[in-house]
């Protein structure tokens, strides 16, 4: 018997921290035949919780990681083999898999994080995928960092180069600001280019604050923007709820904080205990509290939106991918048709402000799409 005869179903790595997972609840069971893309185990990182989809199809002969079992990226979950396989091929199998290294695979060699200076701000980024071929570089929103993106960096990176960055005063970039205007945020964002290196135009995707950054630089440096893709957007509309900017900023506590991550979300069991105290060790970070009041305060204020750019989307000459959650909290989703009618808008059901989250698989294969129509 050979061992391809056996495909292997592992514990996955999303994005570029993680190194283990807990396996949740399996969404198959033994004997099940499985689909290309089918969900079949859900598991939860120090992140957030997603379930792993089926990257070949076959039969499922054993589950091998149980529900509740903390392991390494790479370990065996699971086997699929066809019935002709017998069950003491499987078990052989099994005894002698061995799990990768960490870092035995080129897609983990090197270093996971590269710096830039740009305007004497430090700036942590990221690159994934080929060196080939127009970048994709992500922009994440308020409060968040290069994270947010967790489950599809590595999707994208998989046919395009990839970068991803920690905003100004955001993760682990230094505590400082360029300025606090959309113009400002996006020229830095055009010189955090330049400094990584990057001359050509590249892909914008970009969420929330992020969002309206991109659509910023767009407007602004149309030379610089291949195309441009959106997750619930600023930019588009007047109303935001600052309930969740302020409270953002406000929030002390895990309490506090809690009830505020919700928000972002349409099941607010996604908001794990891990989730809240990472993003309370980033808010005590010297100097993080009162550059998010002021970043929020100049672009955010009693429920309104101080910059506004669907007027001049006519002048925007680029494709445009537009995102978005029915049950968004923070940016209402009437604001998606703001996005002008050469844009494509998709919309989401029981989804929440975090669609690349939530739903993350169908937005990577709109994006991809999206990707290979702008060239």
């Amino acid at each position: 018997m050979s061992d391809t005869q056996i495909t292997p179903i592992v514990m996955p790595k999303w994005g570029l921290e993680m190194r283990e997972g807990t396996v949740q609840d399996w969404l198959v069971k033994e004997g099940e035949r499985i689909a290309v893309g089918q969900a079949i185990v859900e598991v939860e990182t120090d992140k957030i919780s997603n379930a792993v989809e089926a990257a070949d199809a076959g039969l499922l002969r054993r589950i091998v990681g149980q529900s509740g079992e903390l392991l390494p990226v790479k370990s065996l979950l699971a086997v699929m083999a066809e019935p002709e396989v017998g069950d003491a091929d499987i078990d052989a199998y099994i005894a002698t898999f061995e799990v990768p290294e960490a870092g035995a695979d080129d897609e983990d060699s090197g270093p996971a994080f590269e710096s830039a200076e740009v305007d004497g701000i430090r700036i942590r980024y990221a690159r994934r995928g080929s060196e080939r071929g127009l970048p994709v570089l992500f922009i994440h929103g308020f409060g968040g960092d290069l994270n947010n993106w967790l489950f599809n960096l590595d999707a994208v990176a998989e046919r395009h180069p990839v970068i991803a960055l920690d905003l100004p005063g955001h993760g682990s970039s230094d505590a400082k600001l360029p300025g606090t205007s959309l113009p400002a945020l996006a020229g830095f964002i055009a010189r955090f280019l330049d400094q990584a290196g990057v001359q050509g135009p590249v892909h914008l995707v970009g969420h929330s604050m992020g969002g309206a950054i991109a659509l910023q630089l767009a407007l602004d440096a149309s030379e610089r923007v291949a195309s441009v893709a959106l997750v619930s957007p600023a930019g588009l509309g007047d109303e935001i709820n600052t309930g969740y900017t302020d409270g953002f900023v406000q929030a002390e506590s895990r309490r506090d904080l809690k009830p505020v991550l919700e928000q972002l979300f349409a099941d607010p069991t996604l908001v794990s205990r891990q989730m809240v105290d990472d993003m309370l060790k980033y808010k005590r970070l010297d100097g993080i509290e009162p550059l998010l009041a002021e970043l929020g305060t100049a672009l955010f204020a009693e429920g309104r939106q101080n910059t506004v750019l669907a007027e001049r989307l006519e002048a925007l000459d680029k494709p445009l991918l537009v995102f978005w959650g029915e049950d968004d909290q923070v940016i209402p989703v009437a604001q998606a048709a703001n996005a002008g009618p050469q844009s494509e808008v998709i919309r989401f059901a029981d989804t929440g402000h975090m669609a690349m989250l939530e739903k993350a698989s169908e937005v990577n294969a709109a994006l991809l799409k999206h990707l290979a129509r702008a060239g």
